[in-house]
């Protein structure tokens, strides 16, 4: 334990790190790091937010729910796990109400400018391509040439 001290000040890095890690698609490194920054800080969510995130960008929204939910449930004033929250539950087809209200309750109460930013973003989104009613039945479809 004593030499987990030396590392304390790597728990941002190594968040970070994580982040990056899930933009660029890298499952395996994503994890480590997020489980390692949750060894030098157990007290902070953010390695939980860190993984939630890793779970909405594989679509796996189930598990991306119920880890912001438990987040949600020891820190409630955490807005960003609560807008995430929010967009994963609009890409859920019988929870897209539910995650609008969360995503407007966000845009609007959220103290981090970033994160009314994402919310007012993910609104967008919803509204755009969620939404949008799908094609009319009997449209045609683009014919594929020979090859």
């Amino acid at each position: 334990m004593e030499d987990m001290k030396k590392f304390k000040d790597h728990f941002v890095m190594m968040l970070e790190a994580g982040f990056i890690a899930v933009n660029q698609a890298d499952e395996d490194s994503a994890t480590k790091l997020f489980k390692a920054a949750k060894l030098l800080n157990d007290k902070s969510t953010l390695p939980e937010v860190g993984l939630g995130y890793l779970y909405l960008h594989k679509l796996e929204l189930k598990q991306a729910c119920k880890t912001f939910k438990s987040v949600l449930e020891r820190e409630p004033s955490n807005h960003m796990a609560k807008a995430l929250l929010g967009l994963s539950m609009t890409m859920t087809a019988d929870q897209i109400t539910d995650g609008e209200k969360i995503l407007t309750e966000c845009a609007s109460k959220a103290d981090d400018a970033q994160v009314k930013t994402l919310a007012e973003s993910a609104l967008a989104f919803v509204d755009e391509f969620i939404k949008k009613s799908p094609p009319p039945t009997g449209a045609p479809t683009p014919k594929r040439k020979n090859a």
